[in-house]
């Protein structure tokens, strides 16, 4: 039974120079009309029972108070969520009013798009928050008794130094939060960042300082308590992302709204981007699916490697042999044998795992376990 649902709020008061998530300007859109097929495409599900429920975008904390509080009353009236309850927020946007909304309507769990604790840099990535901001954003947290609280934080910026890079984990470390996500920086197609690299006006600093950021980011986290759980998230005990790990495991989820994703019933869709698009169909009672792919078991093997791997524990042998009727070691011998044998992956009699060399080689780890 399916026990996660993610959705989608794809508004945004500010657009981020560096994000290729689906997001709108929030001036001038319809959203009220955009709340109300949301609300009317979750109903189709009925009443659940979940884990984990997480709210992204775009900005959730972009809507108003009175938007706000009517999404929160729509998810607890369509869903029992006994777990883990998350809404990202700007750190500018969790006014005091606004948190005190989500921790009355069950939300325990925020996280905050911090990226960095640098002025000049947070002005690169166009964020539309200050340093002080975020100061006040996780007292407001605290005041209301938000259970987890977690900060995005970036890396390999453009112009980013090492210490740079070093404050910012002083600082977020001196919040005393239980969670950090932490990500180094994709050119993705379709951003301001890919426009200006192509033009030549973007340099970033080389992959070796990539690397280099990485690491030194692992060691410090982990010497502060923070201890990672996969490769770019890094929790205090008992604060690591349940629905984070729902993808990792590769498991099933509910994905609503325009742009989103869900894996239901051995299928995988999303959701089409345009709002008004996605309103058009819904008010005419049509699910607003773009595409729909049913992954085949060779497939399904090959998403429980890479998305399993992620995660510092890796992958369990013996959920594998329930799960496709096969033995791992047996499976995927010849590239396991390659792997140990460069120091990429560690081989135990429960889980094949990343060493800490395969992290930060991960891509070229998983791509081994895609068969041609």
């Amino acid at each position: 039974m399916i026990k996660s649902a993610y959705i989608h709020i794809p508004f945004c008061v500010k657009i981020c120079t560096y994000c290729d998530f689906n997001k709108y300007f929030i001036q001038n859109q319809p959203v009220d009309d955009y709340l109300s097929c949301l609300i009317e495409e979750m109903s189709w599900v009925g009443k659940r029972e979940l884990e984990t429920l997480f709210v992204g975008g775009g900005t959730p904390t972009a809507l108003s108070v009175k938007q706000l509080e009517r999404l929160l009353i729509a998810i607890n009236d369509q869903f029992d969520i006994h777990g883990e309850y998350t809404f990202e927020a700007n750190p500018d946007e969790l006014t005091e009013e606004k948190v005190a909304l989500l921790k009355r309507y069950g939300v325990n769990r925020l996280s905050l798009g911090v990226q960095t604790f640098d002025q000049k840099l947070l002005e690169t990535l166009g964020r539309s928050h200050k340093r002080e901001d975020i100061f006040k954003a996780v007292e407001n947290a605290r005041k209301y008794e938000i259970k987890s609280i977690s900060l995005d934080l970036m890396y390999h910026l453009p112009g980013q130094t090492m210490a740079q890079l070093d404050n910012s984990l002083t600082e977020a470390l001196s919040l005393h939060v239980d969670h950090i996500s932490s990500y180094g920086l994709i050119l993705e197609k379709q951003t301001q960042f890919y426009n200006l690299y192509q033009k030549g006006q973007l340099q970033l600093p080389d992959e070796d300082i990539g690397a280099d950021m990485y690491n030194f980011m692992v060691q410090k986290l982990e010497q502060h308590g923070m201890h990672q759980y996969e490769i770019s998230n890094f929790a205090k005990i008992g604060h690591a992302s349940e629905h984070n790990k729902v993808y990792w495991r590769n498991e099933e989820y509910f994905g609503f709204g325009a742009g989103a994703s869900g894996y239901v019933n051995g299928v995988r869709y999303t959701n089409i981007n345009p709002v008004n698009h996605y309103i058009d169909k819904v008010t005419h009672s049509t699910p607003p699916i773009l595409t729909e792919t049913t992954p085949s078991l060779e497939e399904r093997i090959e998403e429980e490697m890479f998305l399993g791997l992620r995660m510092n524990q890796g992958v369990d042998k013996e959920r594998f042999a329930v799960k496709f009727g096969c033995v791992l070691d047996d499976y995927y011998k010849e590239e396991i044998d390659q792997l140990v044998q460069r120091h990429l992956i560690t081989n135990s009699p429960t889980h094949i795992a990343l060493t800490s060399k395969g992290r930060v080689m991960g891509n070229s780890v998983f791509e081994a376990f895609i068969k041609l």
